[in-house]
């Protein structure tokens, strides 16, 4: 079904692979379309519990494909038409209604990184190369990560990084909050913790809270999220995973959740 992508479901843990492995995963048009039309589609799979992203081969993304030059970045649209193609992915991911991991196994800079941003949990290899080096390439930050990775390490740290394009540390990388974990095995890293989510966490509950916590984060007043987090509970209350989780706990052994991501009504109606 794609040609630079590729994905595989098992127990309710969908890996999905970049696979340029020949190109250290650059990023093209072509990848952009197919990781668009998957985001677009995941939310509709039920059996999907968890997303792992990864790369195939020695790197995770090397970037953007710059086999053609100077001229890739390009465009015959109009300024008001144009829209960067990582951002049209990011912002697709920041409707995902399943907890994404990024299990970054090698290099990964520029779009590499960014596209990552948007994900919830981010697990690097220890010591590999990673960077936001947008200025040393002329160019500068997309994939909404003038949003994101202010949000995630803090306005300072931001700015360091993106305006000098060095290279990060990955014990850097954990120590600023940019990622959760660096381990000489992202991918096995990213299934355990995928596991977990699966075996432990009713996913009613888990596509509610990532849609909360990121869309909170542009909120003026904690009442914003009172009121969603009042009208989830009461919701919650009336149905089978509050009840089972509760009385699994009374009763000292494992839940077992019977509601889909699907089941969830949409209390995020506009742009809350």
């Amino acid at each position: 079904m794609y040609e630079t992508i590729k994905t595989e479901l098992q127990n309710g843990i969908l890996t999905l692979t970049l696979n340029r492995p020949d190109h250290m995963n650059a990023y093209t048009e072509k990848m952009n379309d197919e990781l668009l039309h998957f985001y677009k589609n995941v939310n509709f799979n039920d059996d999907v519990r968890v997303i792992i992203v990864t790369g195939s081969g020695r790197a995770f993304c090397a970037g953007m494909d710059l086999s053609e030059g100077g001229s890739t970045f390009s465009s015959e649209q109009s300024s008001e038409d144009y829209r960067d193609l990582g951002g049209q992915v990011s912002l697709q991911v920041y409707e995902v209604n399943k907890p994404i991991i990024a299990a970054i196994n090698g290099p990964a800079v520029g779009i590499g990184m960014t596209m990552t941003l948007p994900m919830d949990i981010r697990i690097v290899k220890k010591d590999t190369k990673i960077g936001f080096v947008f200025g040393r390439r002329g160019i500068g930050p997309e994939a909404a990560s003038g949003w994101f990775l202010p949000k995630l390490v803090g306005i300072g740290k931001a700015l360091e990084w993106t305006l000098t394009g060095r290279y990060i540390p990955t014990a850097e990388s954990v120590e600023t909050g940019l990622m959760q974990y660096e381990s000489e095995d992202p991918l096995a890293k990213a299934i355990e913790i995928a596991r977990d989510i699966v075996e432990n966490t009713a996913a009613t509950s888990n596509s509610f809270t990532r849609q909360l916590l990121w869309k909170m984060m542009g909120q003026s007043h904690p009442i914003a999220s009172h009121l969603i987090e009042s009208k989830f509970l009461y919701w919650a209350g009336q149905n089978a995973d509050a009840n089972e989780g509760i009385q699994s706990f009374i009763d000292k052994r494992s839940a077992d959740f019977s509601m889909k991501a699907s089941d969830l009504p949409n209390f995020f109606t506009d742009k809350n």
